[in-house]
């Protein structure tokens, strides 16, 4: 008999000693035998515990609305069948949320599982100003599932920053259009996403067609440098067109193809995964462009829906999610594969208003507020997780949850302890997806703008401290028509019941001071203790 992974020697037929031998030598094959079998049962052990580690789909949109996705809003005019199609194999989460109510502190946050506000910077990256948000010592997501065995990629917008150098090896740490022309395209990137857990990256640095610089990343390498300043006269014109920088393009770029290239370098890697790791579990992490301004959807989309560009660009994501669940059957890696997707926060000002006023669609629906709001609109985000034989089918789960958690989650799938000085603000939401929501561990839920305004939430309860919606402003237009709700001008913060006004119009803090004061306490323990967990 021969197993394979094991020694010849240790698996070959036993020899029988014959009776002049010694006692030793008589019993030797029946110890043979015994190792063998010993052998034999650590092998099926080892073959189970890679059994149990599955390859890992994270497919993260951009400014996609809880009420962009037809499966959490009936109302929903662009259609998406595919998302749908998720939550009826999986798990649907009504409360979940993102880190950040914009880009840059939300993806800090989902790397590392510790909230970006500890690092004390405000606002985002949008050009090519470094170094990169995340620190070079720091376990990230990524670097945790390399520890693990797994092989892991990242294919789309980074936007944590990097660092790029001038022709005489100075890091560039401004943004706008000169510090793009100043870049040394010869020199690599050392904080690139390959130095920060991945082994593979292809994307680019910050929002694909808004920022400054508009080319590729390869690894740590721009290999097709940009050659002009952006044209945008040959570009769409519509209400979600409004949104490019005049930065410098790659001869390779076009803006309106960037989520069919992405999806092309994904299904690349799935497919190399599957014809020559196909022993190795596999980490992907999926960053799309859609659907943040500008709505440019790609030929194929275009007109698509009866809800305009924008529209057309919803539709567009959901095709990308259909195309790479297509990819894992058509590889047989569906079976062994967690998909999960998700939103980085709520959707943008113009898309909600325009939308709102052209097609009767309403992104942030049933809540108030939009992408950089403290309310729930602003982080309130889709989040979709199948994985066949674990999550049971059309699940839904209202318990609260948070993407810092994705970390500590793989980390509880894997049983493999994290570090204190990692994962800050993570706490699993393994028992949710296995259906034991008595172990769920998350009692409170911290939220951040991107001027570092927090909130908490505990149960039903959730706390602002700060006045206003800690992100847009409500007193001008386009905004001033939605300027609903109870005055939040109080500068001892908000505080609603969510249960009772999901809509956020009541602030409670007058009638209920000490529930206030209780959870203002306990958020000011969170930011100076620098944990959650």
């Amino acid at each position: 008999m021969s197993i394979p992974g094991l020694p010849i020697a240790m698996t070959s037929a036993v020899t029988l000693a014959t009776p002049t031998e010694r006692p030793f030598v008589r019993i030797l094959p029946h110890l043979r035998t015994a190792i063998t079998l010993v052998t034999l049962a650590l092998y099926c052990v080892a073959c189970a515990t890679a059994a149990e580690r599955p390859n890992i789909l994270l497919i993260l949109a951009d400014d996609l609305g809880y009420g962009d996705v037809g499966c959490y809003n009936s109302e929903a005019k662009a259609p998406t069948p595919n998302l749908d199609r998720l939550a009826a194999q999986g798990m649907r989460f009504t409360d979940a949320h993102s880190p950040s109510t914009v880009c840059t502190p939300t993806r800090y946050s989902l790397l590392t599982g510790r909230m970006a506000f500890r690092t004390g910077m405000r606002g985002v990256f949008d050009g090519v100003g470094g170094p990169c948000l995340i620190e070079p010592n720091r376990l990230t997501l990524g670097g945790m599932l390399q520890g693990a065995g797994y092989r892991t990629a990242m294919v789309g917008k980074w936007h944590v920053g990097l660092t790029f150098f001038d022709s005489a090896g100075n890091p560039i740490v401004r943004n706008g259009l000169e510090a793009v022309r100043r870049i040394d395209y010869r020199r690599t990137i050392p904080d690139a996403p390959i130095h920060r857990g991945f082994h593979e990256f292809f994307g680019t640095a910050c929002c694909p067609t808004t920022d400054w610089l508009y080319a590729f990343i390869e690894g740590d390498r721009v290999p097709v440098p940009p050659t002009q300043q952006l044209d945008r006269t040959p570009l769409p014109k519509h209400p979600y067109s409004h949104d490019n920088r005049p930065g410098l393009i790659a001869p390779d770029f076009d803006l309106e193809e960037v989520d069919m290239t992405f999806l092309q370098r994904s299904v690349k890697f799935l497919e190399e995964h599957a014809k020559n790791r196909s022993e190795q579990p596999f980490f992907l992490f999926h960053s799309a462009q859609a659907v943040h301004l500008p709505s440019f959807p790609s030929a194929k989309f275009r007109g698509r829906t009866q809800a305009g560009p924008h529209g057309d660009f919803i539709f567009e994501f959901d095709a990308v999610v259909g195309e790479l669940l297509n990819t894992l059957e058509r590889l047989s890696l569906d079976r062994d594969t967690l998909v999960i997707v998700t939103s980085d926060n709520g959707p943008e000002v113009g898309s909600v208003v325009a939308m709102r006023r052209d097609h009767g669609h309403d992104g942030a629906r049933p809540w108030r507020g939009m992408k950089r709001d403290q309310w729930e609109g602003g982080h309130r985000v889709p989040l979709l997780v199948r994985w066949p034989g674990e999550v049971s089918r059309g699940a839904q789960c209202d318990r609260t949850v948070c993407l810092t958690d994705v970390m500590a989650t793989c980390a509880d799938l894997l049983e493999t302890p994290l570090p204190d000085n990692a994962a800050e603000d993570s706490l699993s939401f393994l028992p949710l997806l296995r259906g034991m929501p008595e172990r769920h561990q998350r009692e409170y839920t911290i939220h951040q703008t991107i001027s570092l305004a927090l909130a908490i939430r505990q149960g039903p309860w959730k706390f602002l401290d700060h006045p206003g919606s800690g992100g847009n402003n409500y007193d001008r237009e386009p905004l001033k028509q939605y300027a609903t709700g109870s005055p939040v001008s109080d500068q001892r913060g908000q505080l609603y019941r969510l249960d009772q006004d999901p809509g956020e119009q009541h602030n409670l803090i007058e009638e209920h001071p000490d529930i206030a004061a209780r959870l203002k306490a306990q958020l000011d323990k969170f930011r100076t203790s620098g944990r959650s967990r």
